[in-house]
């Protein structure tokens, strides 16, 4: 018999090298973020292209020390890069990146216990299980409800519609037809197409001049759709869109869904954990009515990318959309108390996601993170009347969470010259490194967006954006001109009446 050729170098560290290397990287870590409030928010634009692509190289054969590779990534690897971690980053939604998680990461990674089946870690494989009856419980949903945790709301938009399809429409789906907003996330679109619908089967319908989509426009277009053969099946409702924030009228499309028999999904991704605020739970009257939820606690619970959560009101539906076995696997649990994650999500070989969103909730509580969002909130609120007293800025949308929108006024100007200097302002603004805002197009009209989500994000680096904000105004002369023209102050206050409407309607 052929003997084993020995080894060369060794997998399996003393403790004296496990110690040396947590304490080396926790080095750089601390210095990362102890110095985070003076750190630009955004070097990606000045990254070396020969640097950039000497990370391109052939596969080494030889290891090279563990100083040297902390060197890479924590020099201008990280440092020239969108500073997401920044209190000034108020761009896209923020992911916070909190360090109870990268604890939880690395306790997980270590242990490496396989959690998709109940019987082979009892305990570990329920800590998900218990997340997911956390979220249900901020949710509103029964205590009965499930769900799973994914990389993402992406993911989770997909196990929901897959959900959706199975129950509702079975093997022949083709002529099934979604109904979501023209504000949606355009992850909505993406899953209809990976879930096996035609790109013309999801309807993108048109929002109020709120940013919301109405029952009437959705009742119109089922009835349309039936009439004309197809079947609809699906309503997709947003809980804090990605352009303004708005939120739709989730009791009311509730409603509709259930006068015509469509499987209600809400996007929650960024809005839907808002609900463990007073606030939140005013303004999100009917998403416990939902048959499916999506979350991103990496947004609005401010863990790192790459956790987010499907809830589902029946998990029977997840049973039979994903359940399946193999000879060679464990006995399932039959039990509704002790579940199995294989029989409720796509995944098999799945990480130990739970302890990421689990370990931090435990270490601060809730009540922590519901005071850290009601500041958010707060923050928001603040901003947005320092911005209506200035009358070089015209606020199109404001906050129903902590997302608004602002823009140049119009005043008689061509809209492609309105949108050309406010793009001249973000980048002005952005150009400053204290803060970092992305914009994005409303019926044409660009928008300057501040989302303010980020858990080092305080009144201090919004009061930095409102001096940095007039800063860029005095370099742009056409906006002091665009000020001095008449309806300005007739454009705001109506925006606001229409706006107050709206959180009435």
């Amino acid at each position: 018999m052929k003997q084993a050729m020995p080894h060369t170098g060794k997998l399996e560290l003393s403790e004296e090298t496990m110690r040396g290397a947590v304490d080396a990287t926790m080095d750089r870590i601390a210095e990362l973020v102890h110095t985070i409030e003076d750190q630009p928010t955004d070097l990606s634009v000045e990254a070396d292209p020969d640097f950039v692509l000497s990370f391109r190289e052939a596969l080494p054969e030889s290891g090279i020390p563990f100083k040297t590779v902390l060197d890479q990534l924590f020099g201008d690897a990280t440092r020239h890069s969108l500073n997401t971690v920044s209190p000034g980053f108020m761009g896209y939604i923020p992911s916070g990146g909190l360090f109870h998680a990268a604890l939880a990461d690395l306790i997980g990674n270590s242990i490496n216990r396989y959690v998709a089946i109940a019987s082979v870690a009892p305990a570990l494989s329920q800590i998900e299980v218990a997340v997911i009856e956390w979220f249900n419980e901020i949710l509103g949903l029964p205590k009965s409800a499930g769900g799973f945790l994914t990389s993402g709301g992406s993911t989770a938009t997909l196990g929901a519609l897959t959900t959706a399809r199975t129950v509702r429409l079975g093997r022949n789906f083709l002529d099934g037809i979604i109904y979501t907003s023209d504000q949606a996330h355009f992850c909505i679109a993406k899953a209809a197409f990976l879930a096996g619908f035609p790109v013309e089967n999801v309807r993108k319908l048109a929002t109020d001049e709120n940013c919301r989509l109405q029952p009437g426009t959705v009742l119109e277009a089922v009835r349309e759709d039936r009439a004309a053969g197809k079947r609809p099946f699906c309503l997709v409702a947003t809980a804090g869109t990605t352009n303004t924030g708005a939120v739709d009228p989730l009791d009311k499309l509730a409603d509709v869904a259930e006068k015509e028999n469509l499987w209600f999904h809400v996007d929650g991704a960024y809005g839907g954990l808002f609900r463990m605020t007073e606030r939140g739970r005013n303004i999100f009257v009917g998403i416990e009515r939902a048959d499916s939820i999506i979350l991103d606690p990496h947004k609005t619970l401010f863990l790192p990318y790459g956790t987010g959560a499907l809830l589902v009101r029946d998990p029977r539906a997840l049973r039979r959309t994903y359940s399946a076995s193999a000879e060679y696997m464990p006995d399932l649990q039959q039990s509704d108390r002790i579940i199995d994650m294989s029989e409720m999500s796509p995944e098999l070989s799945r990480p130990f996601r739970g302890i990421r969103v689990w370990l931090p909730l435990k270490v601060h509580g809730a009540r922590v993170f519901r005071a850290y969002l009601n500041e958010k909130l707060d923050l928001a609120e603040w901003v947005h009347e320092k911005l209506l007293a200035m009358d070089q800025i015209e606020v199109v949308a404001p906050p129903e969470l902590s997302i608004l929108a602002f823009a140049l006024p119009i005043n008689g100007r061509s809209l492609v010259e309105v949108n050309k200097d406010t793009r001249r302002l973000i980048e002005s603004i952005n150009a400053r490194q204290r803060v970092l805002l992305t914009g994005t197009t409303i019926k044409g009209r660009f928008l300057i967006r501040i989302a303010i989500v980020a858990f080092r994000t305080h009144q201090d680096r919004l009061e930095m954006l409102l001096e940095d904000l007039q800063a860029a105004l005095e370099e742009l002369p056409v906006a002091a001109a665009a000020a001095a023209g008449a309806g300005v102050a007739g454009q705001r206050s109506s925006r606001r009446s229409r706006a107050a409407q709206g959180q009435q309607a």
